[in-house]
């Protein structure tokens, strides 16, 4: 490979390990010697070490605050639950390089609990078994954190056809002549009703003014509420240093994106706050609904645990939301919400044995692989999240860093890791290893090269139509002392068949596949395998005749990834213990077991155990 590099930066590129030496007489009395090879290789042929060029990755930690061990106190607005904070990369293409970082769930940590709660009409029995809740959820949260604050808001669904009834008769009261409850309040998207506070007996006082009321169609518009009060920060009166749990109690599905095209609503939501000045959601009536993706980005932005609170007809969709929306519990709520106290201490203490890693503004040339060293202390290869912890446990991850290639000069690259659902993050600052040293002294017409080309690296540059080490040739000569230098062995042919021979050295000819180099024109970086037509899988480069895959992928066509994530079931166990990781999907060996993580198996001895 070394052969196709005609340049300094070319041969930093083709592989880390690769040096160039730029030393001007390397190389003299031989027809021709590539600068570009391994550094003891180009010692043993007589280039000196201050002239070998082979820059390398490195890492330097810039804040690296030790992890605090408990959250409330006077210590609370400095708390660190993630180290390092903030490291800078130098990166050369192709050289792996490793950091590790750990996270500690901080003991009593502050908490701001956000209730929201859906007010259609089948919801009543509902508000009369809250309306104490107050107390009684301070006081068990009370166990948990020394800091609680509790807030409050309600929804019911946009008021407009097809989604309520719009009627003049029914303004004011919706369930006109309505039976079995005639009298309830007009029809509402989102009302923000209590800002977080510490005062629960506000709590009690605002759920019991309220009353329920009613719309048309049997979805709510839950969705509008949850992305309003995350992005309503100061209305709603996060704090940055505390855990943000929004509790989404509802009895029925939720309208997603595009539903609003029902009634008429054309516009995506912006996913900006639009509350009013008493405190309702204003653009109810103007943009759709949002969408699963939308509000999944609002929450990670906020730092935000959505736990949705439904009941049982109702959660496999909601499960199936959890899966799509990071950070997201489901909890079944009975239907006259009797065990919302059990249900919110279960998910609050869910979310707190669980850490699970995001990456933020990830570059599309670098490669991130992640090495999860959990309670065991063992290695999870692939992994990012660690189950089953306790308050107060510190797990640590080991990420391997790869750049691809060389982005355009100028470029800044920057990302982050976060765990879901923290305010805590790790800032990486990412530069590239792309240039040469030597490059800084180039010379244009060098009289090294017979003043027509450019002296840089310990090679000549020469201008279009000259040739040879010094630029001594004109495109055209030929002569047939100069053949020999041009076969790769006596009998071969010319340049490979796929070249000409002048002045020493081969021209290789253009080809519409793609590019061919080489002393010889041996080389070309289209003949490798492919997988569905396609070259290396597009997971690879191919160097004369040989896939070279990127990070995260092995096999001579490099379709094979080394990634494990997808085969861990739910457990954290690869394939449930029955089977093994081949190429990023399980392979099942215990007999009788199936599925994606062989996570079913009916005739497993172990099936009862697991459903006892």
């Amino acid at each position: 490979m070394s052969g196709s590099s005609t340049s300094c930066e070319d041969c930093l590129l083709i592989h880390p390990s690769c040096a160039w030496c730029a030393q001007e007489d390397f190389g003299k009395g031989r027809t021709l010697t590539s600068r570009c090879d391994f550094s003891h290789n180009l010692q043993r042929r007589g280039c000196q070490a201050r002239y070998i060029e082979k820059p390398t990755s490195s890492l330097s930690v810039l804040q690296n605050m030790p992890l605090s061990s408990k959250g409330s106190g006077s210590t609370q607005y400095d708390v660190v639950q993630i180290a390092p904070q903030q490291i800078s990369l130098s990166l050369r293409p192709g050289d792996q390089t490793f950091f590790d970082l750990q996270v500690r769930q901080v003991e009593d940590y502050p908490v701001d609990l956000y209730y929201l709660m859906d007010l259609s009409l089948s919801m009543k029995d509902d508000l009369d078994t809250i309306r104490n809740l107050g107390t009684k959820l301070a006081h068990e949260m009370g166990k948990l954190t020394s800091n609680f604050r509790l807030g409050f808001g309600s929804f019911v669904d946009k008021n407009m056809s097809p989604f309520s009834y719009t009627a003049p008769k029914y303004q004011e009261n919706p369930c006109n002549g309505y039976k079995l409850f005639p009298n309830c309040v007009p029809t509402f998207g989102f009302r923000h009703i209590l800002s977080l506070t510490d005062e629960v007996d506000r709590f009690n006082e605002e759920v019991q003014k309220q009353m329920v009321s009613r719309n048309r169609d049997a979805p709510e518009g839950g969705f509008d509420a949850i992305l309003q009060a995350a992005v309503c920060k100061e209305e709603i009166g996060w704090r940055k240093e505390a855990y943000h749990l929004l509790v989404f109690a509802t009895d029925d599905v939720p309208h997603l994106a595009l539903d609003g095209r029902l009634g008429g609503l054309v516009e995506p939501h912006d996913g900006r706050c639009h509350l009013s000045n008493n405190s309702e959601y204003s653009a109810s009536t103007r943009m759709d609904y949002p969408s699963l993706g939308l509000l999944g980005e609002k929450l990670a932005e906020n730092n935000i645990f959505l736990i949705f609170a439904v009941t049982k007809r109702l959660y496999v969709i909601y499960k199936n939301f959890t899966a799509l929306i990071p950070g997201t519990t489901v909890e079944i709520l009975d239907q006259d919400s009797k065990n919302v106290i059990q249900l919110i201490i279960a998910a609050y203490n869910n979310i707190r044995s669980k850490v699970e890693l995001t990456v933020w503004d990830h570059p599309e040339d670098i490669s991130l692989s992640f090495t999860a060293t959990c309670q065991d202390g063992k290695p999870l290869p692939g992994l990012k999240k660690c189950a089953d912890l306790k308050i107060g446990d510190t797990v640590s991850f080991n990420v391997s860093v790869e750049a691809r290639s060389c982005p355009p000069r100028g470029a800044d690259h920057s990302f982050t890791i976060k765990p879901v659902g923290f305010k805590d993050r790790l800032e990486v600052t990412v530069d590239y290893q792309c240039d040469c040293g030597c490059s800084q002294t180039a010379q244009s017409n060098s009289s090294i090269c017979s003043s027509i080309g450019t002296y840089n690296c310990g090679t000549c540059l020469c201008e279009p139509g000259y040739l040879g080490a010094h630029c001594e040739c004109q495109e055209g000569e030929a002569s047939s002392m100069y053949f020999s230098a041009c076969r790769e062995a006596e009998g071969k042919q010319i340049c490979s068949g796929r070249g000409e021979c002048s002045c020493n050295q081969c021209l290789c000819y253009e080809s519409e596949f793609g590019k061919i180099y080489g002393s010889y024109c041996e080389c070309d970086n289209f003949s490798c395998a492919r997988h569905k037509g396609v070259l290396c899988s597009g997971h690879g480069e191919c160097h004369c005749g040989e896939c070279k895959c990127h990070a995260g992928y092995v096999g001579d066509n490099c379709n094979c990834s080394t990634e494990t994530s997808s085969c861990a079931s739910d457990d954290g166990q690869m394939c449930s213990g029955r089977g093994s990781c081949v190429c990023g999907r399980c392979q099942c060996s215990e007999p009788g077991a199936f599925g994606d993580t062989c996570e079913k198996c009916p005739t497993c001895p172990d099936a009862c155990g697991t459903k006892r």
